[in-house]
């Protein structure tokens, strides 16, 4: 399946082998700007989404309507689950991040704040977890990439590294960020200036800067086996190219 958010404030769920649309979830009254699915292998029906309403609201397929509401004070720009396929054990927890420049830990079963962090400059764009679940990736408007680490009891600050060379534009647009899958040894965001920048977690250097669009690069993703990556851009183009 494939769940979608849109301008109009519903979800849409799709049969990704047919292309059809099964279930439109209906509930939020602003904008969904990010939706996520569960990772644990005993919970494929369960969603999140993330809106202007100042809300990120919890789904579950099966059932019609929310099965549960996440308040918060500004609107919900970014959204992610933790927890992975090899290790569930923190698919109870989501991670939000909106408009106040900080990024929140939520218990789904409680309903509650677990823990809050903070350090970015403006809104977060996106949100994506460690393939490992230990650390979750933050793409922000103040121009930075920046890991936190996301275990239990860590102590201290939670911030790890921060990534720059991305831009955003007065566009304001909730550009992605991604790592690369199994070692999460890079990451890679999008970027204003037309550019795929693609950085070495460890030394937080930028290993490559590939131009060729024409437009805003809104995302990136990596072949989850190959040195392969993808990019979507602004100038209705996606291009692929391999990392040498």
């Amino acid at each position: 399946f494939i769940a979608t958010a849109s301008a109009d404030k519903t979800l849409g769920w799709y049969d990704a082998n047919r292309g059809h649309r099964v279930k439109r979830f209906q509930a939020h009254t602003g904008i969904v700007n990010a939706v996520d699915s569960s990772r644990a292998i005993s919970s494929p029906f369960i969603l999140a989404s993330a809106s202007d309403d100042c809300t990120a609201k919890l789904w579950d397929a099966r059932v019609r309507g929310p099965t549960g509401s996440l308040q918060h004070q500004y609107p919900v720009t970014s959204l992610a689950f933790g927890g992975t396929l090899a290790d569930s054990s923190s698919s109870n927890l989501i991670y939000t991040g909106g408009i106040d420049n900080a990024i929140y830990c939520w218990d789904i079963r409680r309903l509650q704040k677990t823990f809050r962090m903070t350090g970015h400059t403006d809104t977060i764009t996106y949100l994506s977890l460690h393939p490992m679940g230990t650390h979750i990736l933050s793409n922000s408007m103040d121009g930075t990439l920046r890991s936190w680490d996301i275990r239990p009891f860590v102590g201290g600050k939670r911030h790890d590294k921060t990534f720059t060379g991305a831009t955003h534009s007065a566009d304001k647009g909730l550009l992605k960020c991604a790592w690369s899958p199994n070692d999460g040894k890079m990451v890679s965001a999008g970027s204003a200036d037309r550019m795929v920048h693609i950085w070495d977690v460890y030394s937080q250097q930028e290993l490559y800067l590939l131009p060729g669009h024409k437009g805003c690069v809104n995302t990136v993703v990596f072949h989850p086996n190959q040195a392969v990556i993808a990019s979507g851009s602004s100038d209705k183009s996606i291009f692929v190219g391999e990392l040498a």
